[in-house]
């Protein structure tokens, strides 16, 4: 009886111990990745003294930044209204290689957040670029153009002063300037004196630059793209390097509504454990919005799986194609799908943003112009991420200028030219982390796989326990009687040997057959055998 006791005892156990494992098998196997997530993100939120800290702040691997210039080949052919279309060829890249810095910084302990501006130093790589910062490029006016376009819908008294001082300086739709003063040096041009003195007479005139240049001012200078305030992640790690604001605001009164949002990434960090089904969002100042990325594919960098997300139509749509970007349409007129009207952002000039070449655009805009062809190997704008930390791997791509050249009627030399937007430069700027980089955070995705394998495990176990007596008194209720005895047998001689299982282990084989056809089996005995098991 005691040997009965200390048997359904063990049993109870094993079936005991069979759910343990079962349930929590499956718990873990469903929440290993949040657990796992809530204590490393005890450990590795934005904070000093870690070693996180060090790379957020200052990246210890260069970025590249290589820019292309679109020369104009034909100007004044295109000026005389003829049919011509504007023909450009594209030069470069000429490379810089920038140093990106953070500046400024301020902790906010009551919102978990930290403040900051961004300074890059560029250094001219002369060695890697096809070209010299001496090249001449003809362009678009951009100084004649943005006061044309101010005047526009003025009366034809003051769009014809306008035009007389247009003509004064010789300012045509096109000049020509090296690659350094369309670039980094800027170039001086009376007409920013004109600007400011208009600008006393005009509200929408805002010049507050001496020279232009597309990155004037930027070298080395924390002015540029404003102050940014992101969440640290001590709170929620899902938070760490999302944007609370942007120079003190939540929403940058550019856009309405949800295209004014201020939202998504400042750049080095998202969420984690991503999904195909995600959308990455960034929060590009230069543009006043955030920008959204989808999931494209997954692809390898260092031994490490990454989810490469890629700019779509939706990018850069104005409402033509996603309903809900008709909030980016300025005055309510919705440009064809493929440029986005960054003019309030950039002083209320006439600048649209596409992807290099027109990809992705409408074909409106290729139609119109000559010498541009997209391609996706060279204009995909594309961001990898290593999904389970939300670690940027690799960032690629850019985005190109274009201005809009439409007829404006008595303000010559702009009278006569036809609508098209010119585009003047690409930029495009990559970043790979080095091997050393992604083996800091390759333990992330190795946990998270060793979790989900100890879930499952457990799962087996658990299960495996639970059938496994069931199982063996289903076999034993079909066996032929003489199997069973030999079953029980074996099973006993791995206990404690009882009498009873001494005594028929003393029988011979024939003697237990003869007793087993003259009688049926004793039901003691069978009974006696299964406790001794």
């Amino acid at each position: 009886m005691t040997k009965k006791k200390g048997l359904l005892r063990q049993n109870a156990l094993i079936v005991i111990f069979g759910w343990i494992s079962t349930l929590f098998g499956i718990y873990l196997y469903f929440n290993w990745i949040d657990l796992f997530t809530q204590i490393r993100g005890m450990q590795v939120y934005i904070r000093p003294g870690i070693q996180l800290y060090d790379i957020w702040k200052q990246l210890p691997i260069p970025v590249t930044l290589d820019v292309y210039l679109f020369n104009w080949t034909n100007p004044q052919d295109f000026h005389r209204g003829s049919n011509v279309k504007p023909r450009f060829v594209e030069l470069g890249p000429y490379r810089f290689i920038e140093k990106p810095d953070k500046v400024d910084i301020v902790w906010h302990t009551n919102n978990h957040s930290v403040s900051f501006r961004k300074k890059s130093i560029f250094h001219f790589d002369h060695e890697n670029s096809k070209g010299s910062l001496s090249d001449t490029i003809t362009s678009v006016n951009t100084v004649a153009l943005t006061i044309a376009l101010k005047f526009k819908d003025d009366s034809n008294l003051q769009k014809m002063l306008v035009a007389r001082a247009l003509k004064m300086h010789n300012a045509g739709i096109s000049i020509t300037k090296t690659a350094d003063q369309w670039l980094f040096t800027g170039y001086t041009d009376p007409f920013l004196t004109i600007g400011s003195l208009l600008s006393k007479f005009n509200k929408y005139i805002n010049i507050p630059y001496d020279r232009i240049g597309y990155f004037y001012g930027r070298n080395n200078s924390a002015a540029y793209e404003g102050y940014f305030n992101i969440l640290t992640g001590a709170d929620d790690i899902r938070k760490m390097g999302q944007m609370h604001s942007w120079n003190y605001k939540k929403h940058n009164a550019v856009f309405d509504g949800e295209c004014g949002q201020v939202k998504g990434s400042a750049g080095e960090f998202y969420p984690p454990n991503l999904t195909p089904q995600d959308t990455l969002w960034s929060y590009v100042p230069n543009l006043c919005q955030a920008i959204p990325l989808d999931y494209t594919e997954s692809v390898q960098i260092h031994d490490l799986t990454g989810y490469k997300y890629s700019g779509g139509e939706k990018l850069l749509d104005n409402g033509t194609l996603f309903p809900s970007n008709k909030c980016f349409c300025v005055g309510g007129k919705c440009e064809r799908s493929g440029v986005f009207n960054v003019g309030p952002c950039a002083y209320n000039t006439s600048m649209y943003v596409s992807f290099p070449h027109f990809y992705k655009a409408d074909l409106y805009y290729l139609d119109a112009i000559e010498g541009l062809k997209p391609e996706r190997e060279k204009h995909e704008f594309f961001l990898t991420v290593e999904p389970s930390s939300g670690i940027p791997l690799e960032v690629g791509g850019g985005f190109q200028i274009n201005y809009l050249l439409e007829p404006i009627k008595f303000l010559p030399p702009f009278d006569r030219v036809p609508r098209t937007f010119i585009p003047t430069v690409w930029i495009e700027k990559r970043l790979k982390l080095t091997r050393e980089l992604t083996a800091l955070i390759s333990s992330v995705p190795l946990i998270t796989s060793i979790g989900q394998l100890t879930s499952g495990l457990l799962s087996i176990l658990g299960v495996t326990l639970l059938c496994w007596y069931p199982v063996k008194f289903f076999i034993l209720s079909y066996m032929h009687p003489k199997q069973k005895i030999d079953f029980l047998s074996r099973a006993s001689n791995k206990t404690h040997l009882t009498k009873s299982s001494l005594h028929m282990e003393s029988l011979k084989s024939d003697e237990v057959m003869d007793m087993l056809q003259q009688k049926p089996p004793n039901s003691e005995l069978i009974k006696s055998l299964l406790e001794c098991k």
